[in-house]
């Protein structure tokens, strides 16, 4: 298939860059779903600028959506062989995510499975499922920027649309930030509670309860590399616990874990 080169736009404009590149991966039959700000917007209705464009895609699909941008004239780089691609033009750019940067929340058939019909810079595209946007941002708690705020609004406005048992089922054993966040949106909305199914929080409690039952683990784990890249790395690097991003525990080769840590100051 043949395409033509972003270069021959007359005009050029972000928004021309996005709806160009959402047409390719369209043209080439790469499928993905539209997150981000979009995404963001349609669930709760606020309205963010931002800088990029976020589409998720499966990990297998990723290298024909480069291929396909990379015709179409666009400079493409695979930045994070673990989890995410980039497509520029000019200043302009977009992120091709198919996991996330600590290797937990990969894209797989349900996030396809789930997802919404919207309109995106009007053009009809599949937007992320709530579920898994809220999955994947609330592992994002650094120092810069903590998505806390984005997840107690999208329950605020989403809540009695959300579909709780699969959200704890994303979560897995990961469930006690789940209950943290759930806490959080107590703390924020107290008048607001009853957007928190009863079950849902009381399952969460009778988990802890067994946990606490249970005492502590007998490994030294540090799961704080999950949710930041940098602030935990004293932890694994001098105390001695364990990096639970890395396998067996988690998805991560120790090469991949060096390069995302590498990338904090030398990858923009």
């Amino acid at each position: 298939m043949t395409y033509q080169s972003t270069l021959d736009e007359a005009i050029f404009d972000t928004n021309a860059f996005y709806r160009r590149t959402l047409h390719v991966l369209s043209d080439a039959q790469v499928p993905f779903l539209v997150g981000g700000s979009h995404a963001f917007l349609h669930y709760t209705g606020i309205v963010r600028n931002t800088k990029d464009i976020d589409l998720f895609l499966r990990e297998e699909d990723c290298g024909r959506a480069l291929e396909a941008l990379a015709t179409a004239g666009y400079r493409t780089e695979l930045v994070f062989p673990h989890w995410l691609g980039k497509a520029r033009q000019g200043d302009d750019f977009i992120d091709l995510v198919f996991n996330s940067g600590n290797g937990v929340c990969k894209v797989d058939d349900r996030w396809f499975d789930h997802a919404v019909e919207a309109q995106v810079l009007g053009m009809p595209v599949k937007i992320v499922p709530m579920e898994e946007l809220f999955w994947q941002k609330a592992f994002v708690m650094e120092r810069e920027r903590f998505d806390g705020a984005d997840l107690v609004h999208m329950v605020r406005a989403s809540g009695d649309r959300m579909d709780w048992d699969r959200l704890v089922a994303r979560f897995d054993r990961y469930w006690p930030l789940l209950l943290s966040y759930l806490i959080f949106f107590r703390f924020v909305y107290p008048s607001e509670t009853a957007r928190i199914p009863d079950r849902i929080l009381d399952d969460l409690l009778e988990r802890l309860r067994r946990d606490r039952e249970e005492g502590p683990s007998a490994e030294r784990l540090c799961q704080g590399t999950l949710v930041s890249r940098g602030q935990y790395l004293l932890d694994v690097g001098k105390y001695g616990y364990a990096d639970a991003r890395l396998v067996p525990r988690g998805s991560m080769t120790p090469e991949d874990a060096i390069y995302w840590t590498w990338a904090i100051e030398h990858v923009k």
